[in-house]
């Protein structure tokens, strides 16, 4: 087998605040293959976005630091580094889309001159072929009328248009990992879907691979390869789409699943809140951190944190319930093809 494109392996990452150190990500573990899409799917709060910004070099130093781990670009360590073999990791090997393209881009340069400048930073290119570019990236990206749109101003493209005109710079200079952030938090449902078949689609032409964030299972169900399931600063859960949605290891993952609607017509289904807030991490849990919140919770599970365990192959969940010694099955929980 090939090896993967991304390998980041125990990244650590914490933050001075005024009410103490917040320890943002506790350990994270996952891999992105070539031409493939992670999901990083979680609640608001569980490290996701912190994760990627590491990766990017986008955390502020101080107040944060990361204080451990590992982040590999094929096979190059990365984190704290701004170049890799010559190119620059942020902007020229991993492109970003941000969550509110309104707070990302520029509002005193016109659309071109932003889609332009990481050409001439990373490229090389002269502001004439920068430009030229620019034209034909808003074309690829699916705005009409390119050349027009690229003189105008963020103020004057609609909330769909100007994540398209973020995707364009993020493909700008051709890179092999695109990291998405959440990119249709604020786009209504039918924009929503042009998006995605538009990163679908780019991916397709290009051979990036991509991480997407998102809490949206439906988001994920329509565009991941593998999810990696975050809580609480750790992934409790990581496996390939089918193994995370069909056969849930992790009590977490479950209860993210019977909370979402589901479209079909002959389903009668109560939607099951998971009960309870994620842990304070500012001292975070010396157990799992679902604990507080897991129905199944053992006593081990306050006082001990539980390690991956593998369920099948490229599945594991972090879960006590998956020990030799566990007392009994959870129903709605997968243990193994072997699990009696």
């Amino acid at each position: 087998m090939n090896p993967p494109l991304l390998e980041v392996s125990n990244l650590q990452v914490e933050f001075d605040t005024y009410g103490g150190t917040v320890k943002a990500v506790r350990g994270v573990d996952f891999t992105v293959e070539e031409g493939r899409t992670l999901a990083i799917v979680g609640e608001s709060g569980c490290g996701k976005s912190v994760t990627v910004q590491a990766l990017m070099g986008l955390i502020p130093m101080p107040p944060g630091r990361i204080m451990g781990g590992s982040a590999k670009l094929r096979g190059i360590e990365i984190l704290g580094r701004k170049t890799v073999e010559g190119r620059e990791v942020r902007g020229a090997e991993i492109g970003m889309i941000f969550q509110d393209p309104m707070s990302s881009l520029n509002p005193t340069m016109t659309i071109g001159d932003q889609i332009a400048e990481p050409l001439q930073v990373h490229r090389g290119y002269s502001h004439r072929q920068a430009m030229a570019r620019a034209v034909e990236l808003l074309e690829l990206v699916r705005i009409p009328e390119a050349a027009r749109r690229a003189a105008q101003y963020p103020f004057e493209f609609s909330g769909g248009m100007l994540q398209r005109a973020m995707i364009a710079m993020a493909i700008s200079c051709k890179p092999t990992l695109l990291i998405a952030d959440e990119p249709t938090t604020a786009l209504d449902v039918t924009i929503q879907a042009q998006i995605l078949d538009l990163l679908k689609d780019l991916q397709a032409e290009t051979g990036m691979a991509i991480i997407l964030i998102t809490h949206d299972l439906g988001v994920v169900a329509r565009m991941a390869d593998a999810v990696a399931v975050m809580y609480a600063g750790k992934v409790v859960e990581a496996g390939s789409v089918d193994d995370v949605f069909y056969r849930s290891s992790h009590p977490y993952t479950l209860g993210l699943k019977q909370a979402m609607p589901t479209n079909k017509r002959d389903a009668v289904q109560k939607l099951m809140p998971i009960e309870g807030s994620p842990p304070d991490l500012f001292a975070p849990p010396v157990g799992c951190g679902y604990c507080p919140r897991c129905p199944h919770a053992m006593s081990v599970c306050a006082t001990q944190p539980p390690l991956p365990i593998p369920v099948a192959d490229a599945h594991y969940a972090r879960c006590w319930l998956h020990h030799a010694q566990a007392p009994h099955s959870v129903p709605g929980i997968y243990y193994g093809d072997g699990h009696d």
